[in-house]
């Protein structure tokens, strides 16, 4: 039995490979050429000596033989061409089309012995694996990586760094999927996409319709594919992570997004009959983006309110290209214009509009504020108002929404720096910085408080940044900023830290440790240590009870404020968080919102 253990199943690009053996003489049926892999037995049909081909390929059914087969007609014999012994089974019917008599050979799969047959009438091809078997052999099939620029090339552009999964790459990577009976990636998602149902459809070659089946609880696929943390979220409670790398439901799901728009199948589903009722989303980032669809789907008319000149909130002016490019942003938002979402541009409510005035003189029957959390935060240190310090609101809106990258074209001053530190250890922080290495910077260094373990930044932004060349100060924090004669920041003083017990965000809390100060030499600085909620919104609006650091109070089952008719959900009531979690927050309200028009209705 040892023969059969020598060599083992292996993975090597198209699927699991698997070696096949004769049950008499044990020896290998497979041929390995330069371009070709396959099985090759010997035939007989009615007097005539042939060959058959088979792939060796798990799941990949290819029979290829020179024997003038004709419908219907039984192969007389199958035999190995070392030992030329006869591999059929009289008594065994056919798995798939019930044929009298089918082949069997032997695989050798993980020190396992599984049989394999071929059918002699229609050559159907099926394994012996139990399911624990195949669930043994998709755990050793290795995650898949995404093909990306060179790290040499993409510091010098703004295209996006991954180029995403070709069709061949998400079926390996679809195929690794367990399809749970309990699926808990499904509990990991904060909008409850059915994760088994569209990786299946993937596995299936319907990639359209897997599109479909993400977008029937999230509507924007494409943007959370690419900027989703799924690691810690869906993809964290993968059965497979037990043992091996989770699979890949982010890559997958911008893989079906990404298809179903160059196909050009976008679609706009059936939505319900009009209920007359007229909804106000105060700002168009992930979760008011989120509660519009969900709400024009069930019928009610919804417009939002957009401060800024251009749709998307921290999708637009935050992320920069390189990393969720803004033609997908565009291109989401117009499925949902499509869909009936109005959109209002430049209408800053609390300036232009009240709430009060939006429910009393507009005649909105519900208001959901999703605003965010778009107020620079500083450390009040001496030395912040310096020229080229700047927030990484300002940074980051410059250099995207409004195309400073592209000056002169675009007439936007460029904040440039030659050796740059960002302060944070964020995805703003990791976005800022490698931003400003495209902006020309010959330098980039990011001051982090805490230690590498402590990086709250997603692994795929860190990587990214440290390939590229980004220089990281861990346990070091800006105390000072120092300035030339003309107001020009130069240098940073800088103070190393030592770490204590973990605070409440359950990271060890950071100590200063006298006496270690030292100047660094910079000249720009981007403060990207947080952001808060802008009061602009609430100043015509005191009934709308905030918490302490100035967050709306909401009901975290429903997004429902203290307000009457007032909802409220994503980063304006948790604080800066993902824009996922800020998206499930705008499906709660949404949810939430239609049942109280329908009972308003009904009354």
């Amino acid at each position: 039995m040892d023969i059969f253990n020598k060599v083992e199943t292996k993975y090597i690009g198209y699927g699991t490979y698997l070696h096949i053996y004769c049950p008499h003489c044990h020896k290998s049926l497979n041929v390995e050429k330069k371009d070709e892999k396959h099985i090759l037995v010997h035939a007989k049909y009615k007097g005539k000596d042939g060959f058959i081909k088979l792939s060796p390929y798990l799941n990949v059914f290819e029979v290829e033989t020179d024997l003038p087969l004709k419908e219907e007609d039984l192969i007389d014999d199958m035999s190995c061409p070392h030992c030329h012994k006869s591999f059929i089974v009289n008594d065994l019917p056919c798995n798939e089309c019930k044929a009298p008599k089918v082949a069997e050979f032997i695989v050798s799969a993980f020190s396992k012995l599984i049989p394999f047959y071929i059918c002699t009438r229609y050559g159907c091809t099926w394994h012996g694996l139990t399911k624990q078997d195949e669930r043994l052999i998709k755990i050793k099939i290795p995650r898949q990586d995404i093909p990306e620029q060179d790290p040499k090339l993409r510091k010098y552009n703004f295209n996006e760094v991954p180029y995403g999964y070709t069709t061949e790459i998400a079926e390996i990577e679809a195929g690794r999927c367990l399809q749970c009976k309990t699926p808990l990636c499904i509990e990991g998602c904060p909008v409850n996409i059915d994760i088994p149902g569209f990786i299946k459809l993937i596995r299936e070659y319907k990639y359209i319709e897997a599109a479909r089946k993400i977008k029937e609880t999230n509507s924007l696929p494409a943007i959370t594919g690419r900027v989703c943390p799924q690691e810690t979220q869906c993809e964290i409670k993968c059965v497979l992570s037990k043992s091996d790398k989770p699979v890949a439901i982010g890559r997958l799901e911008r893989f079906v997004a990404d298809y179903e728009r160059k196909m050009n199948a976008v679609v706009i589903p059936q939505k319900e009959k009009s209920t007359g009722k007229n909804v106000s989303i105060i700002g168009s980032g992930p979760s008011g983006l989120t509660a519009a669809a969900d709400l024009v789907k069930k019928g009610h008319s919804v417009t939002i309110f957009e401060s800024l000149h251009e749709p998307g909130g921290v999708l637009t002016y935050g992320i920069p290209e390189f990393r969720l490019p803004k033609d997908i942003v565009r291109s989401e938002i117009n499925y949902l214009k499509n869909l009936g979402v109005k959109i209002e541009l430049n209408a800053v409510v609390g300036k232009l509009y009240s709430i009060d005035e939006m429910l009393n003189k507009k005649g909105y029957d519900a208001v959901f504020i999703g605003v965010g959390a778009g107020l620079p935060v500083f450390m009040g240190i001496e030395g912040e108002n310096l020229i080229n310090i700047f927030s990484a609101n300002e940074y980051l809106t410059r250099i995207n929404l409004m195309r400073a990258y592209k000056f002169p074209e675009y007439d936007t001053p460029a904040p440039r720096g030659r050796s740059v530190a960002v302060i944070g250890g964020g995805n703003v922080a990791m976005d800022c910085a490698r931003t400003a290495l495209r902006m020309g910077a010959d330098k980039v260094t990011i001051l982090y408080r805490r230690s590498e373990k402590e990086l709250p930044a997603r692994d795929e932004e860190i990587h990214h940044a440290m390939q590229e060349g980004v220089n990281f100060h861990f346990l070091k924090a800006p105390v000072k900023y120092i300035g030339d004669k003309n107001g020009i920041v130069n240098a940073a003083e800088c103070i190393s830290m030592k770490l204590g017990e973990p605070d409440d965000s359950g990271r060890r809390r950071p100590f200063p440790i006298d006496g270690s100060n030292e100047v660094l030499d910079f000249d720009m600085i981007v403060v990207a240590i947080g952001a808060g909620p802008n009061p602009i919104v609430f100043e015509t609006a005191p009934d709308i009870e905030l918490n302490r650091w100035g967050y709306i109070v909401a009901d975290p089952e429903t997004g429902k404020t203290k307000k009457d008719k007032v909802w409220a959900g994503g980063d304006i009531v948790t604080g800066a968080a993902t824009v996922i979690s800020a998206m499930g927050a705008g499906k709660v309200a949404a949810r939430s919102i239609d049942e109280y028009l329908r009972a308003k209705k009904k009354n």
